[in-house]
């Protein structure tokens, strides 16, 4: 599984703490993620971000098997 965040927030020019902000996820959390350092994240906070970026899942995450 591939996490496309950092783009994501690039593209929009968004700040890791304006993520948070936006989503009430703790900045520590949206730094994980965004580092790929989380080992799980859960779907509330998969809907959170996706619905703050006004993206799909399928735009967050995609998975490297072909």
């Amino acid at each position: 599984i591939k996490n496309h965040l950092s783009r994501l927030l690039g593209e929009r020019r968004w700040t890791q703490a304006r993520l948070a902000r936006e989503t009430g996820i703790r900045p520590s959390t949206i730094s994980a993620y965004y580092n790929e350092l989380a080992e799980r994240i859960s779907y509330e906070h998969m809907d959170r971000i996706c619905e703050a970026l006004d993206c799909d899942v399928c735009l967050l995450y995609t998975s490297d098997a072909a």
